[in-house]
Parts: C-alpha cells; sequence; structure tokens
C-alpha cells in the first residue's frame, strides 16, 4: 500500500496533466501560440497530418492557414478528458480532439482525431515531450493511438 504522501502526489500530478491537456483547446481558440508553446518541452514535437512541429514552431501553429480560418469563421477544440497512465516522471495520456468550426447553422466537427501524449515531469512542472494526433478517418493508424 502506497502512502498518504505518494497516494497525494500521484493525484496531484494526475490533475495537473489533465489540466494541461485541458488547457490546450482555450489556448488554440484564443490564438495564444506562446501558450501552447510553454506547454511543451524545449525538444517536445507534435504531429498532425503530415506535418510534425518541432518546439520552435509550435508559437506558429496559430499563425497555419487553416487555423486563422477556423477562428474566422469561429472555432472551438474541444479535448475529451484523457486517460492518464503515469510511470515516475514520465506519463501517456490518451483522449479524442474535435475542432468544431461556425461556418453555418449548426456547428460541424471539421476534425475528429485520436491523440496520444507523451509527458515528462520537469521543474517547472508536467510538459508535452511529444503529442501525436491522427484524424479519425477510419485508418489504422489512428486507432494504434488508443491502443496503449
Amino acid at each position: 500500500m502506497n502512502s498518504i504522501e505518494e497516494r497525494l502526489r500521484a493525484l496531484e500530478d494526475r490533475a495537473e496533466i489533465v489540466d494541461l491537456i485541458a488547457s490546450y483547446g482555450p489556448y488554440a481558440d484564443s490564438g495564444n501560440g506562446a501558450a501552447i508553446e510553454a506547454l511543451w518541452t524545449p525538444e517536445g514535437t507534435y504531429s498532425f497530418d503530415t506535418t510534425t512541429l518541432q518546439h520552435a514552431e509550435l508559437a506558429g501553429l496559430v499563425d497555419l492557414g487553416t487555423h486563422r480560418d477556423y477562428m474566422e469563421a469561429g472555432c472551438a477544440h474541444v479535448l475529451t478528458a484523457p486517460s492518464v497512465r503515469i510511470d515516475g516522471d514520465t506519463a501517456v495520456a490518451t483522449n479524442h480532439s474535435l475542432v468544431f468550426v461556425r461556418r453555418a447553422e449548426p456547428w460541424t466537427a471539421e476534425r475528429v482525431s485520436s491523440n496520444r501524449w507523451f509527458l515528462v515531469r520537469t521543474g517547472g512542472g508536467w510538459r508535452v515531450s511529444k503529442r501525436e494526433n491522427r484524424l479519425l478517418t477510419g485508418n489504422e493508424s489512428a486507432r494504434e493511438l488508443f491502443a496503449t
């Protein structure tokens, strides 16, 4: 049986990781690229579609044409509650993400994806070392992110 201190730390870690992942959507919707970049480690990466962004490119994510189009139309990046596995100073979380865009009534989900987040504990708290995002279009690679 773990001590109360160990159990409390595990709960605090889980809460911090869930909060970190939940903050991504509002940062994306507000165009706050600097806040998005701060979620990652300096070596961190984010891969989606056929693109992999390095840490130095993450703030520019909100300047991509697709993202600017979403914001102009009205968008909501919605991330589901993640399943989190913590192992010491590393963690893996999986969840769905949906991007709703208002092109007309009703709003439409333009992107529905699977996500795997790799996280590490740093001196400044938990940070993303790698995020993999795959569109759920029936392809195996998207389902594989949920498999483990």
